[in-house]
């Protein structure tokens, strides 16, 4: 860019600072092409708006693959003017999938760890949500629309279990089920410079983990409305039209 423009280079960082210009970033998006994306879209949202009465809203997901990884050496802890250190390699030892569903308005997790994530085991963490919520509670489950959601065996225990009642968000839209705001927590403070020498360990760190959550929860407040992201979408979708041209 500097030879083209005819000035150095250092020209060309100061003018890129001074507007706050940073082209070695990219930020990645993908629009939904789900047909119902605004019927799905006003129905999740609306759930965190405005609750129904009687009822509790559950934020529904798996994390699956959670790998177990051990470091080939010990680490360095951080100490004055030296932060922590890790080695790049590490050693796999097994893996397991987190089912986890977040109350929306108070902001508790159940959750519990499980080898696979097939529809087998999406009844099993249903049957779990059922037994630790008040009986006399409509259950409306918000989940994304994995084939294990809308399995014939999970919609047979769903006719047979009526107060649950299931809400799928829009397909490519996994940023609108409130769950994935918590596991990005557990990512990042406790899984990511974890220390695991077995799946076990791995379990374990997730149980405390969420115990420790659970002492003191906290929702997270839902503040966009559905007509806010429709408009953003519609922009989205008019931009990419103009670049087509």
């Amino acid at each position: 860019m500097s030879a083209e423009a005819g000035v150095s280079s250092s020209t060309i960082g100061r003018i890129w600072k001074e507007h706050g210009l940073k082209p070695h970033l990219t930020k990645t998006f993908k629009l939904s092409n789900d047909k119902r994306f605004a019927e799905k879209l006003e129905d999740v949202v609306g759930l965190y708006w405005n609750p129904p009465e009687n009822a509790i809203v559950l934020s529904c997901d798996e994390k699956s693959q959670m790998q177990a990884l051990d470091r080939t050496q010990p680490g360095l802890p951080m100490k004055k003017r030296r932060c922590g250190t890790m080695t790049h390699d590490y050693k796999r030892n097994g893996t397991t999938t987190l089912f986890a569903t977040l109350n929306t308005l108070d902001g508790s997790v159940l959750e519990t760890c499980m080898p696979r994530h097939r529809h087998q085991e999406w009844l099993r963490f249903l049957n779990l949500i059922r037994r630790n919520t008040p009986s006399d509670k409509v259950i409306h489950i918000i989940c994304d629309n994995y084939a294990t959601h809308n399995h014939a065996k999970v919609q047979s225990w769903m006719k047979r279990n009526k107060r649950f009642q299931v809400h799928f968000t829009p397909t490519s839209a996994s940023w609108l089920n409130m769950v994935e705001r918590f596991f990005r927590d557990i990512s990042e403070r406790r899984l990511r410079h974890g220390v695991f020498r077995s799946v076990d360990d791995l379990v374990n760190a997730v149980t405390q983990y969420v115990a420790h959550h659970n002492e003191d929860p906290k929702p997270f407040i839902w503040t966009a409305t559905a007509s806010d992201i429709l408009e953003v979408k519609r922009s989205r979708k008019k931009l990419n039209t103009l670049r087509s041209l």
